[in-house]
């Protein structure tokens, strides 16, 4: 799993994170800050703050506002994530990323079955130092 993990982080440059928090005690917060200064395009999503900025990055409504994109990465819980899921295949993402405490195995499989890369209860602000990319 670390060899697929490391081949994401690298390949991946540009990403949704589904349920941006615009506070920054929030660990979506902090997660795309981290993600920004890595270099990564991040793109916040979150209906309810469309149209403001987070981290000097426009929040968008949906994933489609979003594209195109190479990660989903989902701040959403567990029985939430189907959606987001349906949208980033459909919209042709390379990658699911469920953040800590997210699992949905139905999700991750119609993902998988796509040809989506997925990578479930795991943090990218986590994984990127512990593999050293």
């Amino acid at each position: 799993m670390d060899e697929e993990i490391r081949r994401i982080l690298l390949q991946t440059r540009r990403i949704a994170l589904v349920g941006a928090s615009a506070r920054p005690e929030r660990p979506s917060y902090g997660v795309m800050r981290y993600l920004l200064a890595r270099g990564y395009d991040v793109t916040p999503v979150n209906p309810g703050l469309a149209g403001q900025d987070i981290l000097g990055r426009r929040v968008v409504a949906t994933l489609e506002e979003a594209a195109p994109l190479d990660m989903v990465d989902l701040f959403r819980n567990s029985a939430a994530v189907a959606e987001p899921v349906r949208d980033a295949i459909r919209l042709g993402a390379k990658t699911i990323w469920m953040q800590l405490g997210v699992i949905n195995e139905d999700a991750a499989a119609q993902a998988r079955a796509a040809g989506l890369g997925v990578v479930m209860d795991r943090c990218p602000a986590i994984e990127i130092p512990r593999l050293g990319v």
